[in-house]
């Protein structure tokens, strides 16, 4: 993956029916490779045409797997865009190989799009088969991860003030601001998070862990076998050597189920299964990628100057589900997105 279609005269002419005329077979041939690249299409180059390509193809918009958390910004709530990572403030941040997806739920489809590249310099998509680095990995270390499954730690709340109490005070202060955070924080996630302290060493230090699973998934269509596991992207191991923009409190880790520590040469080998398949994907104008999500993982590279790049997710919660909308997902979107 992926596979290129090349639009046409005709095919230009022809806007969204070009889309509908082809609806079955479009879809059949995202099954079989996992990624359609759509390149030289007029319709896509703004976010009406954008929509009247996705619902050409008879695509249900769904939320973002992580929107109530507060770190998906809407693009237009009313095409079911987001943007992507565009601000400059993490344009030298890394984004490595990840699905969209937690612990409770998954997008099945990803439709990126670029409105403009990067003035500069980078700032190029990327992707790869779940299904190649699964079968690329040393079986050994399959074996071995598959057995052990992983956590991942997705923040880092520091209290060394906590030091200075007598023992009784200062246990009780953390149990209390760990059910505090608990209570408070982790529903936005929308994850099954436990609440941990001292799991990397760092006694006073308070994370919120994910609960152990496989970096196997079986494609709920197909049946087949895909690295489904974002290692790649939140590794400290491998973000701390590369460029990485992100603050301690946001600084991720992956452990193995029992949280103890996975060896660097085990990072280093999924490390470069990985790098090994991904495919560079230099979009421009009006250009989209269309991806399985549960068999494609994908990435930004580093950039210079103005991007704008977007996505849409397509799945099972609907972009008005009741249950999503009495969350406080979209005013924590616009905090946190207009804050950093």
């Amino acid at each position: 993956c992926p596979i290129e279609i090349h639009a046409t005269e005709a095919a230009n002419a022809a806007g969204a029916a070009w889309f509908v005329e082809r609806r079955e077979e479009l879809k059949a041939t995202l099954e079989k490779h996992g990624t359609i690249w759509f390149r030289g299409f007029e319709l896509m180059k703004d976010a009406d045409g954008f929509r009247s390509f996705w619902e050409s193809l008879d695509l249900d918009p769904c939320l973002d797997p992580l929107h109530t958390s507060g770190l998906r910004k809407f693009l237009s709530k009313d095409d079911a865009l987001y943007e992507e990572v565009n601000k400059e403030s993490l344009s030298k941040h890394y984004i490595g190989l990840h699905n969209e997806s937690t612990f409770k739920k998954t997008a099945k489809a990803g439709a990126f799009v670029c409105f403009k590249p990067a003035t500069g310099w980078g700032g190029e998509f990327f992707i790869a088969d779940g299904e190649a680095i699964f079968r690329d990995l040393d079986p050994e270390v399959l074996r071995e991860i598959m057995r052990r499954k992983v956590r991942i730690s997705v923040s880092n709340l520091d209290f060394d003030v906590l030091d200075k109490l007598p023992p009784p005070q200062k246990e009780a202060a953390m149990r209390k601001l760990e059910q505090m955070v608990a209570d408070g924080v982790a529903p936005k996630f929308d994850m099954d998070l436990e609440m941990l302290w001292g799991t990397d060493g760092r006694a006073m230090r308070l994370q919120a862990v994910q609960n152990a699973q496989s970096p196997v998934n079986r494609h709920p269509a197909t049946g087949r076998p895909a690295w489904f596991c974002n290692l790649h992207n939140q590794a400290r191991f491998l973000r701390e050597r590369r460029p990485c923009g992100t603050p301690e409190v946001g600084m991720t880790d992956i452990y193995f189920g029992d949280l103890s520590l996975i060896p660097g040469e085990m990072l280093q080998h999924i490390n470069e299964v990985s790098e090994k398949n991904i495919v560079t994907v230099p979009m421009q104008p009006g250009e989209v990628l269309l991806c399985d999500n549960y068999r494609v993982l994908h990435g930004r590279d580093i950039f210079d100057g103005d991007r704008l790049h977007a996505v849409s997710w397509f799945g099972d919660e609907k972009l008005q589900d009741d249950s999503a909308a009495n969350k406080p997902g979209d005013l924590l979107n616009v905090v946190l997105n207009s804050a950093f």
